[in-house]
C-alpha cells in the first residue's frame, strides 16, 4: 500500500490533453518486477491523490516505465502537470494481463478507441518483437479526431512495417486529414484475419468495446478468444476496497483485462 516516490525523467506531450510521464523502474513499491503488457501502476500525486495508469512502454525496456496520462480530473490534472525531475508516487504494478503467450500461432487483431492505446502499446511491442510466433497481426485504432490520436510517429512507423496490418480512423476529419473516417468496426473487413484462428484485444470506451466485441463475434471470432481492458471505479489496487467490484470480480485483482465472455452480460450494466 505504500508508494515508492520517482523523480519523473521524461515528459512527452502526446495531445492537447493527452501527456505520457517516463519514470525508472527501479525500485518500485514491494520489490515488483518487470511487468506484462495490460498491467496498471498507482500513481500518487502529492496532496491531490492517486489513481490507476495503465503502463504504456516496451516490456522489453526495463530500466524504465511510461505512463500515458489525460487530463480529466484532479488527480490524472496534477499527473499532467509534473515536469521532469519532480517526483510521483508509485504502486505495482498490479493487474492481469494481456493474452500476448496463449496467442502465439493465432492471428491478432489489436483494437483501441482514443486513450485505449495505451494500454495496448506494450502489447503491440511484444509482438513486434516476437513476430514470427504469430499469424497475421492487425492494429485497428479510431479517435474522434486527427488531434485527438496517440503516438503519431510511432503509428506512421507502424504503417511502414509489412509484417503489421494498419488502419486508423476519426469520426470528425479535418479539412488535411486523409485518412478514413467513421468508427473502429468498419475498418474489420479491411484487414486480413481467420476468425476461427483469431484473437483479439480491444481497449477503449464501454460503448466501443461492446459493439467491437459484438461485430467480431458476427464475423466468426469467438468470445473467448476476445479480450477486453476495463478500468472502473478502482481506487486501492489490491482488492480491500471493494469499489471496483464488478460483478463476482474485482477489477484491481481479476482484470483489467478480463476474456469477453466472462464479462459481457456484465458490461451492459451503467455504472451507478
Amino acid at each position: 500500500m505504500t508508494p515508492r516516490f520517482l523523480a519523473v525523467k521524461r515528459r512527452i506531450r502526446e495531445t492537447a490533453d493527452v501527456i505520457t510521464i517516463e519514470i525508472p523502474a527501479e525500485g518500485l513499491a514491494g520489490g515488483a518486477g518487470p511487468f506484462k503488457p495490460g498491467q496498471f501502476n498507482m500513481l500518487y500525486a502529492f496532496g491531490v491523490g492517486e489513481v490507476p495508469i495503465s503502463i504504456s512502454g516496451d516490456p522489453a525496456k526495463a530500466d524504465r516505465i511510461l505512463h500515458t496520462v489525460r487530463a480529466v480530473g484532479p488527480v490524472s490534472k496534477a499527473l499532467a502537470m509534473l515536469r521532469r525531475n519532480e517526483r510521483v508516487g508509485v504502486r505495482g504494478p498490479f493487474g492481469s494481463h494481456w493474452p500476448v503467450d496463449e496467442a502465439v500461432g493465432f492471428d491478432v487483431l489489436v483494437i483501441a478507441g482514443g486513450v485505449g492505446l495505451a494500454p495496448l502499446r506494450p502489447a503491440l511491442y511484444h509482438l513486434l518483437r516476437e513476430r514470427p510466433r504469430y499469424g497475421r497481426i492487425a492494429l485497428l485504432y479510431g479517435a474522434r479526431s486527427p488531434e485527438d490520436l496517440l503516438f503519431r510517429r510511432e503509428v506512421e512507423a507502424w504503417r511502414c512495417l509489412p509484417e503489421l496490418q494498419v488502419r486508423v480512423t476519426v469520426d470528425h476529419a479535418t479539412r488535411d486529414w486523409t485518412g478514413d473516417v467513421g468508427v473502429v468496426t468498419q475498418m474489420l473487413p479491411k484487414v486480413r484475419f481467420d476468425p476461427l484462428d483469431t484473437v483479439a484485444m480491444i481497449c477503449g470506451p464501454e460503448l466501443m468495446m461492446r459493439f467491437t466485441a459484438a461485430s467480431l463475434a458476427d464475423a466468426g471470432v469467438t468470445p473467448d478468444r476476445i479480450f477486453v481492458s476495463q478500468e472502473r471505479n478502482m481506487k486501492c489496487a489490491i482488492g480491500m476496497c471493494g469499489h471496483c467490484q464488478f460483478g463476482p470480480n474485482f477489477v484491481c485483482k481479476d482484470g483489467p483485462v478480463f476474456r469477453f465472455d466472462r464479462v459481457m452480460d456484465i458490461l451492459k450494466m451503467r455504472e451507478i
